[in-house]
């Protein structure tokens, strides 16, 4: 009988991501970042350390984030297609799915190779560690500089810092080991680093793939209640019913929701159908804590309801 669709969006994560200062701060935070990977790589294979690899790669999967933002942020300017009318927005989902299980890879990886060094810890070049994870170290400092003023535009920023911090952690923990075992000769220091490491990394692993995995099978989003969302909507006066209420999210930052709305048939003969539409948008937009901007709402009477459920029993 009719349907709206709503696109306030505000100051929404899409208008973050078309910022050239954010796209700016990305690229200078994936460059640094990507450097680390460098300096971990070289520091890896000329010292031997099993610590120091582990944190290699997960700078590495930190990077690869960093430019899938990037990548994304960039694509989020070309105007939806017919054949694409999301655009790209999913890019990012299959990138952190991707990303998640690769930390899962390294951590299992770290863990194996640990316990089998732990019975003949090899020897490593403390020293050389030690340079390249300091180097590693003021990299992941600078990277966190350019990201920190910006870490609330959106979840892709926030998220970037975070996994900038969390491998700052990492780095910390190879210089500790470095600096006991240049102190003390313990040498299975570089080994309980890599398993610190590692167990750092799955449960941000974890986080990531359950987010991933919500979005792909198209979850409730997370936070959004849609009993609350029902009640609210047939509380607007004159509406009679909800049903096939549905809402997912896209991409991070952008929840949907689809539902019918069945109004009394009086609505659609005085014209009052479009102020209750309204009403419903207002609602979805400001009313929760997942604000539902983009909302298509089809309203219908008793009357077509009845066939509706007529042909889909």
């Amino acid at each position: 009988m009719g349907a709206g669709h709503s696109h306030d969006h505000g100051l929404s994560p899409e208008d973050a991501a078309k910022s050239p200062d954010f796209r700016r701060k990305l690229g200078i935070a994936f460059a640094l970042v990507f450097a680390i990977v460098l300096a971990q790589g070289l520091g890896a294979w000329l010292s031997g350390s099993l610590a120091i690899l582990v944190d290699m790669v997960h700078s590495l999967v930190d990077s690869s984030g960093l430019l899938i933002a990037l990548i994304a942020a960039s694509l989020m300017l070309r105007p939806p297609s017919k054949k694409r009318t999301w655009g790209f927005r999913r890019v990012e989902s299959l990138a952190a799915l991707a990303q998640g299980l690769l930390l899962v890879g390294i951590s299992v990886y770290g863990i194996w190779e640990g316990v089998k060094r732990w019975g003949n810890p090899p020897e490593v070049a403390a020293s050389e560690m030690l340079v390249f994870a300091a180097i590693g170290l003021v990299l992941n400092i600078a990277a966190m500089l350019v990201l920190s003023s910006s870490r609330g535009a959106n979840l892709n920023m926030r998220a970037a810092f975070l996994e900038v911090l969390m491998d700052a952690l990492g780095t910390i923990a190879v210089i500790v080991s470095g600096i006991l075992m240049l102190t003390t000769g313990y040498t299975r220091a570089d080994t309980i680093a890599a398993f610190f490491i590692a167990l750092l990394i799955i449960p941000r692993a974890a986080m990531l793939l359950r987010d991933t995995v919500r979005i792909l099978m198209e979850f409730t989003p997370t936070g959004l209640d849609l009993d609350e969302v029902r009640k609210s909507i047939v509380s607007v006066q004159h509406v009679k019913e909800v049903h096939d209420l549905h809402a997912s999210t896209v991409a991070s930052g952008l929840p949907t929701l689809s539902a019918h709305v069945v109004l009394d048939e009086s609505c659609f003969l005085d014209g009052h159908a479009a102020e209750i539409l309204h009403e419903v948008r207002r609602r979805l937009g400001e009313d929760f804590a997942v604000p539902l901007h983009h909302a298509t709402i089809q309203l219908e009477t008793e009357g077509h309801r009845a066939t509706e459920s007529a042909s889909h029993p």
